[in-house]
Parts: structure tokens; C-alpha cells; sequence
């Protein structure tokens, strides 16, 4: 006779212990999908972080396509750390392109440009709207 039949409790438990096994895997993927969502927010905040990038940034996302030549010749930042920037841009995933000279064209990553204006909103968008703050 199977174990089960026998004791129906065996068969709740186990039952019981399936379901919280599947909601703790389920809650693991989600837990794991949020961190690593916050540091994917991180890591664009960071490359976000200095204003000559914000400047880069705003300059390539109004163009109609990649642009090709020495962002320092049209924007007033020093050639010397144009490159460093440009670099941290496209490790975070913002920018895509060549930037090794004599090759240097870049534009905006557009689907890492969506993701990081969706996690922004998402981040904003969490504060608890409050009266007064501190008072």
C-alpha cells in the first residue's frame, strides 16, 4: 500500500512542502531580477554621473544618426578626456560604436537607452507622496 494512501498527512506535506518550494524559487528569480535590475540602475546613475557625459549623451540622442568625427570639436570638452568618457559610456551600455581612432563613430544604444529611462521612471516613481517631509 502506498505510503501516501495510508497517511493522508504524508500526502499534505508533502504537498505543502512542493508549493512552499515553488514560491521560494519563485520569489528567489524575483528577488534576483530586482537586484539585479538595481544594479543595472546603478551602473547607468554612474556613467550618468559626471556632467561632461550628460553632455555627450544629450548630444548624441539629438542626432538623426551615429556620428562620425571628434565629439571635442563640437562640444567644448578637452580631446584628452573625451575618450575616458566615451569609455565609460559605452561600458555601461549607453553608447555603442567604435571610439579607437582612426575609427570613431558612436550613437546612443537604443535599447539600453529605453531599459535605463524605464528603470529611472520606475525608481522615481516609488517615493510615497507625502504632505511635508521632515517638519
Amino acid at each position: 500500500m502506498c505510503v501516501k494512501k495510508k497517511y493522508p498527512i504524508v500526502r499534505i506535506i508533502t504537498n505543502c512542502l512542493y508549493f512552499c518550494e515553488q514560491y521560494l524559487t519563485d520569489k528567489k528569480m524575483k528577488d534576483k531580477k530586482e537586484n539585479g535590475n538595481l544594479e543595472q540602475l546603478a551602473v547607468f546613475a554612474k556613467a550618468m554621473g559626471s556632467p561632461v557625459r550628460i553632455k555627450i549623451l544629450q548630444f548624441l540622442a539629438n542626432q538623426d544618426s551615429c556620428f562620425f568625427g571628434d565629439i571635442n570639436e563640437v562640444l567644448p570638452i578637452a580631446k584628452s578626456t573625451v575618450s575616458q568618457h566615451l569609455k565609460e559610456l559605452k561600458e555601461a551600455g549607453l553608447i555603442q560604436g567604435e571610439i579607437q581612432p582612426p575609427k570613431v563613430k558612436y550613437c546612443i544604444n537604443l535599447e539600453n537607452w529605453e531599459i535605463a529611462r524605464q528603470a529611472f521612471q520606475e525608481f522615481f516613481s516609488d517615493c510615497k507622496k507625502k504632505e511635508s517631509c521632515c517638519e
